[in-house]
């Protein structure tokens, strides 16, 4: 039997139809069932299946001094403006005058990568402003001027830097200048740790590092300019920051230290060599996040293994 065209038609129109209302619902409840998976996603407690951007990290948790997450601890990096931190003690130990006037001076350019800086040679401020600045917006000019204005110059500076390390048992770390800006100022993951330990209990230090923002007379005529916080987490809600310094140049990645708070513990949070503006962020808050999901008993249980030299459970 033929059929018409018409016929014809009708019966390819009718098949599709039956097609269709066979597989929109299999289409619909296969996206149902992707969105059903992705709303349910948790964060695994597993510091196995924790994945970080930076090449190396390591979380301490301050009370017990046991490390709770480590990825590839062992190599001394490059540490960039991380230095700052040890400058910012150097300053203070040694009972610096903060109130002391200071001049920015050709000497304190930057000669080697010619990096940005708010600071025209002639600028002046008070030492405590310039370890603001130093600290707050990683001013590289204003470090330079801290340890150019120390007794003995830049040179003693930094040998009092080198001698401060040593007794704080920072083995693996060497400074050649204040600022990070030398690519030969390295430490180790655990040094940094032990670097953030000591500089969080100084008031001065943890006051400075955790603003947001702050304002100093460096403008023209000695006009307010506000410099932010490299780190964009001290204004994020959710942190309890009590120590923050970042450091970039090409040798060390985007790097990122911090002491703060979670779950009711204080924690010590060292991030180096990230590749990404952000990634280091991003890292920290995937830290927090871990860290915030963890069972403390637990915690305390993987952090008694000891790190291996590749993998990052405990």
């Amino acid at each position: 039997m033929f059929l018409s065209s018409s016929a014809l038609r009708f019966w390819v129109l009718t098949g599709f139809m039956a097609l269709l209302v066979t597989h929109v619902p299999l289409a619909e409840a296969r996206v149902h069932h992707l969105h059903h998976h992705h709303h349910a996603a948790q964060v695994d407690p597993d510091p196995r299946h924790m994945v970080l951007l930076s090449v190396t990290a390591l979380v301490v948790d301050e009370q017990t001094q046991k490390v709770v997450y480590a990825k590839n601890p062992e190599p001394a990096h490059p540490i960039a403006s991380i230095t700052k931190l040890m400058t910012a003690l150097v300053v203070i130990q040694n009972h610096q005058n903060l109130e002391e006037t200071l001049t920015v001076s050709q000497e304190d350019v930057d000669t080697l990568r010619y990096s940005h800086s708010h600071l025209r040679v002639g600028t002046q401020a008070t030492r405590l402003d310039f370890l603001r600045m130093a600290l707050v917006a990683s001013e590289n000019r204003a470090a330079a001027a801290l340890a150019r204005n120390f007794p003995g110059g830049t040179a003693a500076f930094v040998q009092q830097m080198n001698l401060q390390a040593q007794k704080l048992g920072m083995k693996d770390t060497h400074f050649e200048d204040s600022s990070g800006l030398n690519g030969a100022n390295v430490a180790t993951a655990q040094d940094l740790a032990v670097l953030v330990e000591t500089a969080v209990k100084v008031p001065l230090i943890h006051e400075i590092t955790t603003r947001s923002e702050i304002q100093v007379p460096i403008g023209r005529g000695g006009r307010l300019v506000t410099l932010r916080n490299t780190n964009p987490l001290v204004a994020q809600e959710g942190w309890q920051i009590g120590l923050s310094k970042t450091g970039f140049i090409n040798e060390a990645g985007q790097c990122l230290v911090m002491q703060a708070t979670i779950h009711q513990r204080p924690t010590i949070i060292v991030l180096l060599d990230s590749r990404g503006h952000h990634a280091r962020f991003s890292d920290a808050n995937r830290v927090r996040r871990w860290l915030e999901v963890q069972d403390q008993t637990a915690l305390g249980l993987l952090s008694a293994k000891p790190v291996p030299k590749s993998g990052v459970a405990l």
